[in-house]
């Protein structure tokens, strides 16, 4: 079993019954853990699972398969994403939190949802998310190394700008497959790492955009979010309760300025952008991942051509 040094600084402010699951739990899926995934990771799945550490025990056991079957363990080392993500997908890290904690920042209206899924597979969107939380967490983790705490559970803030939100791009199905697609991934395989989400510059609309994805959020994650509307003087001074002016660009009320006085530092946070249409994957293409499965037919007007897709991965589409 792995060690667990970090045991009595994790149990300190649990209930007796809270000590007894987390017990419980600690035995149940000792066959699993690595090592350094002491009390702090276990408390992060009983917590997802209200101290329930049978539903616990499952729920980490199916994020091992997932992990397994994903290959997330060697996604930062061992694949390259296709150019449209590289270039087009939005995020960074632009500082820590007064904990040490990394900031990302999300420039929400330059995720080019329809561009990017006309560029590339659901699954390499999902697998890029995937990557890049897995970046994330692992600069987290090595913060805490140096602050001398490497045994506690890394977290993160996101900070999501929703300016210029629009929901029009979500009401297209397979984008809003995606949109649900990775709230389940998130929630079924990175419970409790979220230490706070800012929303801000939120347009009215985002409301309704909220109360559908609201359901399927944990209640934690839910109390973890706080939404701002588009004005500044609130949002910023959320922001700097816990985090030094340092520690964001300048657009968003810190002092960083990138070069040639770049408010927004896109040398660290990706903005992402309109996907040129030259990126599109073509129908060639597509005819050239799937060789040997590719039929054509010829239906008569008033005749109907049946065709059977055997589904391997839940959450498909067809395009």
């Amino acid at each position: 079993m792995p060690p667990v040094s970090n045991r009595s600084n994790a149990i300190m402010d649990l209930a007796d019954d809270q000590r007894f699951a987390l017990m419980k739990f600690r035995r149940s899926v000792s066959d699993c853990l690595q090592p350094g995934q002491g009390d702090p990771y276990l408390l992060r799945w009983l917590k997802a699972r209200n101290f329930d550490a049978v539903a616990a025990e499952k729920m980490l056991r199916e994020s091992l398969q997932w992990r397994a079957k994903w290959d997330v363990d060697r996604l930062l080392t061992h694949w390259e994403p296709p150019l449209a993500l590289k270039q087009f997908f939005p995020s960074g890290i632009c500082g820590t939190d007064k904990d040490g904690v990394p900031i990302i920042l999300v420039p929400f209206s330059g995720l080019d949802i329809w561009g990017l899924l006309h560029s590339v597979s659901k699954t390499d969107f999902i697998r890029m998310t995937a990557m890049t939380l897995e970046k994330y967490l692992q600069e987290a983790a090595e913060n805490l190394k140096k602050a001398g705490s490497p045994s506690c559970a890394p977290t993160l803030i996101a900070v999501m700008d929703m300016e210029n939100f629009s929901i029009k791009p979500y009401t297209w199905r397979p984008a809003g497959e995606v949109v649900l697609s990775l709230i389940h991934m998130y929630e079924a395989n990175y419970p409790e790492i979220l230490k706070a989400c800012y929303i801000i510059n939120a347009p009215s609309i985002f409301s309704v955009a909220f109360s559908i994805v609201r359901p399927f959020l944990h209640e934690n994650t839910v109390q973890k979010i706080h939404i701002f509307s588009s004005n500044a003087r609130k949002w910023k001074a959320a922001l700097m309760e816990n985090i030094s002016t340092d520690q964001l660009p300048a657009h968003y009320g810190g002092t960083q300025v990138g070069i040639n006085g770049d408010t927004k530092c896109t040398h660290k946070v990706h903005q992402g952008g309109k996907v040129p249409k030259n990126m599109y994957q073509k129908l060639e293409d597509l005819k050239d991942e799937i060789e040997g499965a590719w039929t054509s037919a010829n239906v008569k007007k008033g005749d109907k051509l049946q065709l059977q897709y055997d589904v391997a991965e839940p959450g498909s589409y067809l395009k």
